[in-house]
């Protein structure tokens, strides 16, 4: 069989594709279309003989919805299943109370009403966030631990009801009497960890029915914010032991409400509701309710009574509607006693944290609170406390500070949905206090930002009148600058603002205290001015941040005034205009922070950037920038770093355009590729751009180069053949040759053209048996494959050299393949051998199926010649008897399945490429037939679609001899 003889038959091309056409339809306008919405019409009718029976009638006269968009009202049908499927939603779909298409937006109103807090109200847990991140310190700390004792267990079923009482309040005496443990020289993570335990302590002992152990924990805690020895963690302090007593106060609740006979006990994971009818409490749950009040009342010290007894506030509902109305003014005045000012704010906080959460309509109370800490405002700058100060060696600006997260709390609580009167009676009580910079700053950061906006020249005056020894005034101005980032001011008064503002901000000599500012106030000059005035502020900044390399302490604020600057300036003309925003960059001398700002600002002209550019100011800006990202990476950087990191910069690449000036961009190209030659997508990304620079130089001259184009073009080229070896991944650099080598042909340059595919011919040898792809290696075969597919399709249009052999890269490239190392397991190498065999059919066609514009192919060049057609069969028979040899080495019983599916490529191959009526190929295809069944492995589907294929082209012009052949063709069933 090694002697068969191959003849290409000849193909008509044209007549094939009409062939294989589908039949053209005429469509009449208003005709149906397959993207037509479907109109259906139903219509129900009674038959006599048969009751409530249906029909309908499909018509266009009425439009129904597609069943993706039918999932928009609520109709597909998971939904309805859901519907019906949920035990509670049938409940009321039944009972005729629920209507499935209410507004959620309406229920979540009416929730909020309900609650009498919205999700405008910012949350305790943000403040609290913010309490713990800012408010630290490297003092030691101590704390006094409970140390347990038996007495706390539960007596037994038979002792009487005064015993146990008796024995409870002996319990919190021994806790007065120092049962408990003192801790030393805490670190602030060491004291964290205490409290932590005590509150696992806390629910430990409430679960193993503990009660009273329970409120001993507490009742220590909350002494512990008696104590100001380091009076710079107080405020976070507070925090931490708040959140013990919001634990204890939902135990306690959730207990007695257990108790309820009507309700019962709530289900697992169910939040506790908050309402309920008077008469489902018992006399038990009131009993025990009272008893909770009746041990808290017990407590000998101020502080712990008054916390404990708010923390478990809620449960007066149990005893009466208006139990919390008549306890709030008490507990009120309850906080008089409370002698530390500092102490005293954070109780009336604590107090207004727990009154908003059960009663946030009574209003009142927290006006009261408020108002009473006003008549006490001057105990802060008394004796007692400088004493204290003194002893602690703090300074009266940084103790103020200690007072803002609980008078913004509190002015937060009021200010929640005023009316606007009670407001500027807030302001009115500042101005009577001398426009004290404590309690001013907390107005603003809880008043609403239009409220301060509209208001702002006037705030700057009381900032202006405050004393300087007191609360820091570039805290106040940070507080104005932030209401107006959120809200406008008057258009008239938005530059006396500025002009006023900054007069006060540049004249201050703390750097951090100055940035600080500055980072704020520049969103409003941002927003409000243009990019003179935001210039005029850059400048101020490096002068401010330049001596003592003060910027270094400043990195995050520099960078927030980036973002800000990039939010509202989208034009980098104009923004690289500004003759100081590159010396600002310049501030960021620390390489990751560098990075991190660089890779912002591409990220948004990659975003923002709608037209090509060649402004020579944003295209020297923007090459200093991507040279920055690109010379941070080096041998540790990830490769997904340089990935991120190259995305920017093909980024930019890409929008770099200088119209007609071709020769301006390939210069563009050639200096950004020794600029970017450490990040391989880049490179890739150029050799496309100079690429696609030749097409549109071909598209220009449409197809006719003169000597000057002619000339760039091949510049082009050199550009890819000099660029391409740099590249590492061999795929990449294999597809390029073979890419770069097809624009080469397109632009008739047919010596580089050669040099592209002589380059991929010899890399060949080079691919390794496993390559790397997406962090994992795989094998190369099935890559090497399609590569080589693509190539050979490329070279039938490749015009033979007139000093070489016929098809001399062909040749060339099959004695690559030949000697390359291929896996035992695979069949590749055949493959190819088969699918050059399609190659070599179409080769020896009279006119090629495809050609390149002006280039002459060998169906030109030597016009279906005997000696070229000789030498075409001459390298088929070669190739097929090399196919044939692998398949004899194919006729172990553990190989007979690839033997079988490579008789079936084969076999098609010949049936569509090869002139059967050749006797020894018409042979040939009949034992490869009968080879492919033999052992029962051949796909009985594919052999039959075969055979019906020969009988269709039997019946096509000069095909009659495939009628023979399938009468030779049986059909073998499996047995």
């Amino acid at each position: 069989m090694a002697s068969v003889q191959w003849h290409s038959r000849e193909r008509n091309y044209k007549a094939e594709l009409e062939a294989c056409s589908l039949e053209a339809v005429p469509l009449e306008f208003g005709d149906f279309h397959p993207l037509k919405l479907i109109t259906v019409t139903e219509s129900k009718t009674k038959k006599g003989g048969r009751k409530g029976s249906t029909s309908s009638t499909c018509s266009s006269s009425s439009s129904i919805v597609d069943p993706l968009s039918s999932m928009l009202d609520g109709s597909d049908p998971l939904s309805l299943f859901a519907a019906t499927a949920d035990p509670l939603t049938t409940a009321s779909m039944t009972s005729g109370k629920s209507n499935l298409n209410a507004d959620p937006s309406k229920k979540q109103r009416d929730k909020e009403e309900d609650a009498g807090v919205g999700i405008d109200f910012e949350p305790w847990s943000v403040k609290r966030s913010y309490i713990l991140a800012r408010y630290t310190t490297t003092e030691k700390l101590s704390i006094n631990l409970f140390m347990g004792t038996e007495k706390g267990k539960a007596t037994s079923p038979g002792s009487a009801v005064s015993e146990k009482v008796r024995t409870r309040l002996e319990e919190l005496d021994d806790l007065e009497e120092g049962s408990q443990k003192q801790l030393l020289n805490l670190t602030q993570q060491d004291y964290i960890n205490r409290i932590e335990e005590l509150n696992q302590s806390l629910k430990d002992a409430w679960a193993t029915d503990q009660k009273v152990k329970a409120l001993k924990i507490v009742i220590q805690c909350s002494k512990l914010l008696s104590d100001t020895s380091v009076i710079q963690f107080y405020p976070s302090k507070f925090v931490l032991i708040t959140d013990i007593l919001d634990t204890f106060g939902k135990l306690v609740y959730e207990r007695i409400f257990s108790m309820c006979t009507k309700r019962g006990i709530s289900l697992p994971g169910t939040s506790v509701p908050d309402n309920f009818l008077q008469d489902e409490v018992n006399e038990t749950a009131k009993e025990t309710c009272l008893n909770w009040f009746f041990k808290i009342a017990s407590i000998r010290e101020l502080i712990s009574r008054f916390y404990v007894e708010v923390a478990i506030l809620k449960c007066n509902t149990f005893l009466s509607k208006t139990g919390i109305t008549e306890t709030l003014p008490r507990l009120t005045s309850m906080i008089r006693g409370i002698g530390d000012p500092l102490v005293a704010i954070y109780a009336r906080a604590y107090l207004c944290k727990v009154g908003m959460e059960v009663t946030p309509h009574l209003k009142d109370n927290l006006n009261k609170n408020f108002f009473d800490f006003l008549s006490t405002f001057k105990q802060i700058h008394g004796e007692t406390v400088q004493n204290q100060l003194a002893v602690q060696r703090v300074e009266i600006p940084i103790y103020l500070t200690l007072y803002s997260p609980a008078i913004d709390w509190i002015l937060q609580c009021i200010a929640y949905r005023a009316p606007e009167v009670l407001l500027t009676e807030m302001m009115d009580r500042c101005k009577k206090l001398g426009n004290n910079a404590l309690l001013l700053n907390s107005v603003m950061s809880a008043f609403k930002p239009e409220f301060i906006a509209t208001r702002s020249l006037d705030f700057i005056g009381m900032i202006k009148d405050c004393e300087e020894s007191g609360f820091p005034k570039h805290l106040l101005f940070q507080s104005l600058g932030l209401n107006l980032a959120m809200a406008d001011p008057p258009e008239t008064d938005k530059l006396p603002i500025l002009n006023v503002a900054w007069k006060v901000i540049t004249r201050l000599k703390n750097p951090q205290d100055y940035i600080n500012c500055a980072e704020v106030w520049i969103d409003y000059i941002c927003k409000h001015f243009t990019t003179r005035e935001v210039n005029t502020v850059l400048t101020d900044v490096i002068k401010h941040l330049t001596p003592d390399r003060a910027f270094e302490d400043g990195y995050p604020q520099l960078q927030s005034i980036i973002t800000k600057i990039l939010e509202q300036f989208h034009d980098f003309a104009v923004l690289f205009s500004m003759d100081k925003f590159l010396p600002f960059l310049d501030m960021f001398q620390k390489e990751n922070v560098r990075v991190e700002v660089c890779k912002s600002i591409m990220e948004v002209f990659i975003r923002q950037q709608q037209e090509l550019t060649r402004d020579p100011v944003i295209l020297n800006a923007l090459i200093h920038i991507c040279k920055t990202l690109h010379d941070s990476v080096n041998a540790l950087t990830l490769e997904d770093e340089k990935r991120s990191l190259a995305v920017l910069i093909n980024g930019f690449i890409r929008m770099v355009s200088f119209g007609r000036d071709f020769e301006q961009q390939l210069s563009f190209y050639v200096e950004a590729r020794s600029t970017f030659c450490n990040l391989e997508p880049v490179l890739i990304q150029l050799i496309h751009s100079v690429n696609r620079l030749s097409v549109e130089t071909k598209k220009v001259v449409k197809g006719s180069h003169s000597r000057k184009t002619a000339a760039f073009v091949r510049a082009c080229a050199s550009y890819c053949f000099i660029t391409i070896p740099s590249l590492t991944s061999i795929f990449a650099r294999l597809n390029l040759y073979l890419h770069t080598g097809q624009i080469a042909l397109a632009n008739q340059c047919l010596s580089q053209a050669d040099a592209f595919f002589k380059a991929a011919i010899s890399l060949v040898t080079e691919v390794p048996k496993m390559i790397n792809i997406d962090g994992k290696m795989r094998n190369s075969e099935a890559y090497l494959l399609e590569f080589l597919n693509n190539f050979f399709s490329t070279l039938l249009i490749v015009p033979d050299h007139p000093e070489q052999g016929v098809l001399y890269l062909v040749r060339g490239l099959l004695n690559v393949i030949q000697d390359y190392v291929w896996e035992d397991h695979t069949d590749t190498k055949v493959r190819i051998y088969i699918n050059v065999l399609h190659l070599l059919a179409a080769a020896s066609q009279e006119t090629y199926l495809y050609h390149v514009d002006k280039v002459d192919s060998n169906d030109n060049l030597y016009g279906s010649d005997s000696k070229f057609l000789a030498e075409i069969n001459k390298l088929a028979e070669t190739l097929i008897g090399q196919i044939l040899d692998h398949l004899k080495t194919l006729g172990k019983d553990e190989t007979l399945k690839r033997q079988s599916a490579l008789c079936v490529s084969l076999l098609n191959s010949i049936i569509s490429h090869g002139d059967l009526q050749n006797n020894k190929l018409n042979q040939l295809t009949i034992n490869l037939w009968n080879l492919a069944q033999k052992h029962g492995f051949a796909d009985t589907k594919t052999m039959v679609r075969t055979l019906e294929h020969i009988k269709r082209q039997s019946k096509q012009p000069n095909m009659s001899h495939f009628a023979d052949l399938a009468l030779r063709l049986p059909l073998q069933s499996r047995t």
